[in-house]
C-alpha cells in the first residue's frame, strides 16, 4: 500500500490511539488508504468545493478527500476517541480540515461551510438511512448539496437505484430518483473493512436536479410513497385509501390501476398521483 501523504498508515493510527471500532456506533473502519482516495476520487472534483463528512472514524477517507484537493472537510464525528487522531489530520493538512465532536443528527452543517458543498462519508451504519433521507427532503430544493458520496450496506445501496417491478425498489428509489440521478459506484466486500462486518457495502453516487424530475408537492408525495408502500402486498386502492376521499379516482386520473401495487407504480405514477390529492395544509 502507497502513502497518500506524510501520516502514519491507519492500523498504526488505530494502534496508537487504541480506536477499537464500536458496534453501538455503527462503525467499521476502512484501513486501506488506496482505497479511501479512490472513494473520494468518485466525488469528482473537490479543488473548489468544502466536503460533509460524517463519521470519519480515524481518519481514512478524510485523508484521501484533503489529498484529492478537497477545498475544505468539514468532519463530524460523535466518538471523542477518535479527536486526538483527526487532530493529526488537521495539523498536517492546515486550514482545511474543521472538526466537530458531535451528533450529525443534531448538527446544522451549513454553519460551518460555504458552497459549492459536496457530502462524502462511510456513513455508521446505524444512522445512514435517516441522514439520506434529510437530506433527499430539504424544506427548499435545490440543496445545500451539489453531490453526495455515501458507502451504504449493499442492500441499502440497491434500494436507492432500484427500479419498479423489483423487490428493492420502494421508499428510498423514489425519493432519491425524484431530486437526483443516483449510481452505485464501488461495491466493497466485508474484508476491506476492520472489523469485517457480516455484509457486502456499495458506494452510491447521488447527483442533485436542479428541478425535481416530475412536478408533485414535496410532502404531499412523501404520504403517498409512505402509505403506498406500508404494507406492500395491499392493492393501492386499500393502502392508500386514508390519504385522500375517493382514492379510486385519484389513482385512476394518474393512470394507475387502483389494483396495482407499490412496487409496479412509476415515480412519473406517483407523481402524478401526488399532484391530483390536494397538498395537507
Amino acid at each position: 500500500m502507497s502513502a497518500i501523504d506524510s501520516l502514519p498508515p491507519l492500523r498504526e493510527v488505530i494502534d496508537t490511539h487504541q480506536l477499537l471500532a464500536r458496534k453501538s456506533l455503527g462503525q467499521n473502519f476502512l484501513l486501506d488508504l488506496n482505497l479511501t482516495a479512490k472513494i473520494a476520487r468518485q466525488a469528482g472534483d473537490l479543488s473548489g468545493c468544502d466536503v460533509l463528512e460524517i463519521g470519519p472514524g480515524p481518519g481514512g477517507l478524510t485523508r484521501g478527500l484533503l489529498a484529492e484537493g478537497a477545498r475544505r472537510v468539514l468532519a463530524v464525528e460523535k466518538d471523542s476517541r477518535c479527536m486526538p487522531a483527526l487532530a493529526e489530520i488537521a495539523a498536517a493538512y492546515p486550514g482545511r480540515l474543521e472538526l466537530i465532536n458531535g451528533d450529525a443528527l443534531e448538527i446544522d452543517p451549513l454553519q460551518h461551510l460555504t458552497p459549492p458543498v459536496r457530502v462524502a462519508a462511510n456513513l455508521p451504519y446505524n444512522v445512514g438511512t435517516e441522514l439520506l433521507v434529510r437530506w433527499l427532503t430539504p424544506k427548499d430544493w435545490p440543496p445545500f448539496w451539489q453531490s453526495l458520496t455515501l458507502m451504504f450496506q449493499r442492500e441499502v445501496a440497491e434500494r436507492i437505484v432500484a427500479q419498479p417491478g423489483t423487490k428493492a425498489y420502494g421508499r428510498l428509489a423514489l425519493l432519491a430518483q425524484w431530486r437526483a440521478d443516483a449510481r452505485i459506484v464501488l461495491a466493497l466486500p466485508p474484508e476491506a473493512f476492520s472489523p469485517p462486518p457480516k455484509v457486502h457495502s456499495a458506494v452510491v453516487h447521488l447527483t442533485a436536479l436542479a428541478e425535481p424530475r416530475f412536478p408533485a408537492d414535496a410532502a404531499t408525495l412523501s404520504r403517498v410513497i409512505a402509505a403506498g408502500f406500508n404494507q406492500r402486498r395491499k392493492m393501492l386502492r386499500a393502502s392508500l385509501k386514508s390519504v385522500a376521499p375517493g382514492i379510486e379516482d385519484h389513482l385512476r386520473a394518474a393512470g394507475i390501476a387502483p389494483t396495482e401495487r407499490a412496487e409496479q407504480v412509476s415515480l412519473e405514477q406517483f407523481c402524478a398521483l401526488a399532484r391530483s390529492i390536494k397538498p395537507l395544509d
